[in-house]
C-alpha cells in the first residue's frame, strides 16, 4: 500500500506590534524633556545675570499684562518700554558673559567708559592729565605734561615716577582685551641745542620706554602693534608750539578688523 503524504506544515509567526517600533516613541519624549530643561535653565542663567532693576520691571511686565482685557497695563499702552528695557538687560548680561568668559574685543564704547572709570577712580590727581577719546582706528590713550608736572624731564626719556604708575595702571586694564597697542611719542617744538639729538629721537625713545613700562608690567610684546615717534609734527595745542601738553605719549587700542565671510 501506498504511504499517504502529509501535507507540509506552515508556521506563520505573527509580530507584536512593540518589537516592531523599538521602544522608539520614548527617545522622542526624552528629547524634548532634555531640550525643555535646556530652555529652562538658559533662561534661569539669564535672569541671574540681569540687574535686579530689570528683573523687577520684567516681573511687572508679566504681572500686568492681559490679553483678554483693555483694562490696566498692556503690551499696546505703557508696558512695552518695561518690556524693551528686560530685553535689553538680557542682551547686556550675555555680552558681559560673553567677554568675561572668553577675553575678547570690546566696543570702543565701552573701553572708553572702563579706563574713564579707572582714571577717575585711581588717577584723581592727574586725572586732567589723562585723556580717553576715540579716534579713527581705535581706541587712544594720551598721557600729557602739565606746568610744573611733567611725564618726562625735559630732554629725557626717562619716565617720572608718576609716569610710570600711570603705565603701569593702564597696562593693568589693556591687557585683558584683544586689541592691539600702537605707542605714539609727541615733542613741543623747541628745538635742542645738541645738534645729535633732535625731537625725532627724543620722540621715539620716549615711545620706546612707554613701551617697556607697559611690557614691564604685563603686555606681552605680541599686543603692541606699533612703536613710532611724531617729534612736533602733531601738537596738541597747535596755536602754541611750546605749550608743555605737547609733550606726550599716545597709547591706541586698535579696532579689531572683522573677519569678511567666505
Amino acid at each position: 500500500m501506498e504511504e499517504r503524504q502529509q501535507p507540509p506544515l506552515i508556521i506563520k509567526k505573527k509580530k507584536r506590534k512593540h518589537e516592531a517600533h523599538h521602544g522608539g516613541a520614548w527617545k522622542v519624549a526624552y528629547a524634548d524633556f532634555v531640550t525643555a530643561m535646556m530652555a529652562f535653565f538658559l533662561v534661569m542663567w539669564l535672569l541671574a545675570m540681569v540687574a535686579p532693576q530689570k528683573r523687577a520691571n520684567m516681573a511687572e511686565y508679566f504681572k500686568n499684562y492681559s490679553i483678554f482685557k483693555e483694562t490696566g497695563s498692556s503690551f499696546m499702552t505703557g508696558t512695552s518700554q518695561v518690556l524693551r528695557q528686560a530685553d535689553q538687560g538680557f542682551k547686556q548680561a550675555a555680552q558681559d558673559t560673553s567677554r568675561g568668559s572668553g577675553g575678547g574685543s570690546l566696543s570702543s564704547e565701552d573701553l572708553v567708559r572702563k579706563l574713564k572709570r579707572v582714571i577717575e577712580e585711581k588717577l584723581k590727581s592727574v586725572k586732567n592729565q589723562v585723556l580717553v577719546d576715540i579716534v579713527e582706528g581705535g581706541v587712544r590713550v594720551q598721557i600729557i605734561d602739565a606746568q610744573g608736572n611733567m611725564m618726562f624731564p625735559l630732554g629725557s626719556a626717562e619716565p617720572t615716577e608718576k609716569a610710570r604708575e600711570i603705565l603701569r595702571l593702564m597696562a593693568e586694564n589693556m591687557g585683558g582685551v584683544q586689541n592691539r597697542i600702537a605707542i605714539e611719542g609727541h615733542t613741543d617744538a623747541a628745538p635742542f641745542k645738541s645738534a645729535q639729538t633732535t625731537n625725532w629721537e627724543l620722540s621715539t625713545a620716549r615711545a620706546s620706554a612707554a613701551r617697556r613700562e607697559l611690557e614691564k608690567n604685563g603686555i606681552v610684546s605680541s599686543q603692541i602693534a606699533r612703536v613710532v615717534g611724531y617729534a612736533d609734527q602733531e601738537l596738541f595745542v597747535p596755536e602754541d608750539p611750546r605749550d608743555p601738553r605737547n609733550r606726550r605719549i599716545s597709547l591706541i587700542l586698535l579696532q579689531t578688523k572683522a573677519t569678511a565671510p567666505l
